[in-house]
């Protein structure tokens, strides 16, 4: 079987399986999901195996260590996939929920119902986690997923589809609602993306690269998370000792994840009184600073900051600090060089901090509080499928509301259009 007829196969299984997970009860979804997590707890030994067999690879390609980090199965790690299955079924279930209903003066009620988006097609790198994250999220919203892994990953992703698979067949489910393309040759993405009509909606997760070669190609709707230029601003009426625990929180704590400071901007009224013991306790945690040259005046030891600089998701201990007149300043900077990703203010003054929160334009707004808490969990919505920096459909972190959409439904009582 050639790949575009492999890659069709896939998604006319998912399309069947859609039809039937679309409309089956939340007990039966969570004893779908409490099933795949005891699988998963029984077939550790052969998911280490077949993993075991994805790092020596990596390793024989000279792949980086971080990236044989991400592609390392262990134990524990498997036991995280279990306990976010354990999450999603803990969650209530989205679909069905009437979220509105008005009543219209001919007598017909009106209102929306939350329904399953349909197909999902997945397309990530590395992490084979996102194999059972993604395919847990889906399931409970009532949606089939077709799931393109990366080649690194290949006999790992296999190998937990095949467990998936078969909690499915033994739970009296049609296995399409896992499909798996098991072909590490690009072409398969380009088919996938081809498939309107088959797949309702494309989720890259991965690099920048990815996700603009599945923009730029895709006839299908793309949910897409493009970089994470994230910023704290320090205004002159901050709590100067929450800002730079807030600040070094949003740094140093895991610098990289999207949703990490990039840029520190600092009210040029509190700057000479914020920056000495910041940029030090920076320093002393292993943190490459790049500064404005107010910045550098105020401390000599700073790298000059490059203006393409502050376009960067340096996902690394090296940091942006640049001096502002004003918040108006920082709204300005954060405007043109932000990614519309994760974005936050210390300060005491409530004004201030509700004009951040409607002037700046990003997937999450924080007012006296970390960058790094932009995330499903965090925010209550339980695991995530990702976070969208999109404006239609879903934006910010996408829980199980977001993997499902709405339709209208109508109750009447004989109306006729007049």
């Amino acid at each position: 079987m050639d790949i575009k007829q492999l890659v069709l196969s896939k998604a006319k299984e998912a399309k069947e399986a859609s039809r039937l997970i679309g409309k089956a009860s939340t007990e039966r979804k969570n004893k779908i999901l409490t099933r795949m997590a005891e699988y998963l707890k029984h077939g550790k030994d052969e998911l280490i195996k077949a993993n075991s067999i994805d790092v020596q690879r990596a390793q024989e390609k000279g792949l980086s260590k971080a990236l044989i980090d991400r592609l390392t199965l262990t134990e524990k790690r498997i036991d995280e996939m279990i306990k976010g299955l354990e999450e999603v079924i803990a969650l209530a279930d989205p679909v069905g929920e009437i979220t509105k209903m008005w009543l219209r003066p001919n007598g017909m009620l009106v209102g929306r119902m939350r329904v399953p988006i349909g197909v999902i097609g997945v397309i990530y790198e590395a992490r084979p986690n996102v194999t059972v994250d993604v395919t847990g999220l889906c399931l409970k919203a009532g949606n089939s997923v077709v799931l393109r892994g990366g080649s690194e990953a290949i006999n790992s992703n296999a190998a937990l589809v095949r467990i998936l698979k078969k909690a499915l067949k033994d739970e009296g489910m049609h296995e399409g609602v896992v499909s798996f393309i098991d072909t590490p040759q690009r072409e398969a993405v380009l088919e996938m993306i081809k498939l309107e009509g088959l797949i309702d909606l494309i989720i890259p997760r991965g690099g920048e690269s990815l996700i603009r070669t599945v923009t730029e190609n895709s006839r299908i709707p793309v949910l897409k998370h493009y970089k994470g230029v994230c910023h704290v601003f320090v205004d002159r009426d901050a709590d100067l000792e929450m800002a730079q625990e807030i600040c070094f929180n949003a740094k140093v704590q895991r610098p990289a994840t999207c949703n990490a400071m990039e840029t520190m901007l600092v009210d040029e009224a509190i700057a000479e009184v914020f920056l000495p013991k910041m940029l030090k306790r920076f320093e002393e945690a292993g943190v490459q600073l790049k500064g404005c040259p107010k910045t550098k005046k105020i401390y000599p030891d700073v790298m000059e900051v490059a203006e393409e600089d502050f376009y960067k998701e340096y996902l690394d201990l090296i940091l942006n600090v640049r001096v502002v007149k004003d918040m108006d300043e920082a709204i300005e900077h954060i405007t043109k060089y932000g990614s519309a990703h994760s974005d936050a203010i210390v300060t005491r003054d409530y004004n201030k901090a509700m004009k951040f929160l409607r002037e700046v334009d990003s997937s999450a707004v924080f007012v006296n509080a970390s960058t790094r808490l932009n995330d499903g969990y965090q925010f209550g919505l339980g695991a995530e499928i990702g976070i969208s920096t999109d404006k239609i459909h879903a934006r910010g972190p996408m829980g199980l509301e977001e993997l499902t959409c709405t339709k209208f439904i109508v109750f009447g009582s004989g109306q006729l259009r007049q």
